[in-house]
């Protein structure tokens, strides 16, 4: 559903972006993440047809944004980093609005704006001026705007900037459920938020894309490991040597606690494969097993090591 090949854009005698490829399939949302001033915005508004890129080509839903560019806008609802509201028209008067520049007549219009304000949680305040609104609830009225014409992509930038965590957590649902029949191509610099949203990610920094992948799949690719937290009830020395003839693990600390318990950390490229070792090799040993706990691999070491990858290599 979105296209982009060899994406290049220079402004002046600055390269914004530098042979961009990637794509989003319906039905995904896929993170795009990056740090600030890393070609985030500049990709997203080639795709939504602000400007053209300098060299490279896109396609949104199989019209190219160059040579098809009015039905290639049509088929992609944008949600800038900083949504243009009126702040004194209501949320239904705005929404007509921008229904009207999207062509969209009578019938089609009312249901249009109906399911909107209804997809966006936005029925209780309609009729409110958006000036009056809570930024959590501008952000809705920027997402509802971008929903008219029930189009096949969405390109969202940096949606939950500037919110507070519980409206982070509400627009947060609110991507997710709206994935389920589009392409979803969503912007952030938080990894923990396009961990939490996303099923697969696009890493750029300094205008390059340095990776693509689900985060398990970036995890192999900058050499991260699963780490696991056993904790057994049994004699330390022979906990420890039982456990090390495994192959799918590596133990790399052991803690004693109170009342005769052990506790192992361990790390493995395989997070089940070592799970089930580890469980197999202390039900061998006749121990009582207390807790087997994954640690979660955090999205920002990944984004770092693939960060500092890029800059060796430049």
């Amino acid at each position: 559903m979105i296209t982009a090949l060899h994406l290049t854009k220079v402004f002046g005698t600055v390269t914004a972006i530098d042979d961009v490829s990637f794509h989003v399939d319906r039905g995904e949302v896929v993170g795009f993440l990056g740090p600030n001033g890393a070609g985030k915005t500049t990709t997203m508004r080639i795709l939504a047809g602000v400007f053209p890129p300098t060299t490279g080509s896109a396609a949104v839903a199989g019209r190219d944004v160059i040579d098809d560019a009015m039905a290639a806008r049509g088929a992609v609802g944008y949600v800038p980093e900083y949504a243009p509201l009126y702040p004194d028209q209501t949320v239904e008067q705005y929404l007509h609005f921008v229904g009207r520049l999207k062509r969209l007549r009578g019938r089609a219009r009312d249901r249009g704006v109906a399911d909107a304000l209804s997809n966006c949680g936005l029925e209780g305040v309609a009729r409110r001026l958006i000036g009056t609104l809570s930024k959590g609830y501008r952000q809705r009225v920027g997402i509802a705007q971008a929903l008219l014409g029930d189009p096949p992509v969405l390109i969202l930038d940096e949606p939950t900037i500037g919110l507070d965590p519980e409206q982070v957590l509400d627009v947060r649902t609110l991507v997710s459920s709206l994935g389920a029949a589009r392409a979803v191509l969503f912007s952030s610099h938080i990894l923990s938020e396009v961990e939490s949203v996303c099923s697969r990610v696009i890493v750029i920094d300094r205008g390059r894309v340095v990776a693509e992948g689900t985060p398990t799949a970036l995890m192999r690719a900058v050499g991260a490991r699963h780490h696991l937290t056993v904790r057994v009830e049994g004699p330390r020395e022979l906990v420890v040597t039982v456990c090390e003839r495994g192959d799918a693990f590596r133990i790399v600390e052991v803690t004693d606690e109170p009342g005769g318990a052990v506790r192992l950390l361990v790390e493995t490229d395989d997070r089940d494969a070592g799970s089930r070792e580890l469980a197999r090799a202390i039900q061998a040993g006749g121990w009582a097993l207390l807790e087997l706990r994954h640690e979660a691999v955090q999205l920002e070491d990944i984004f770092l090591r693939l960060v500092q990858k890029t800059e060796a290599r430049s």
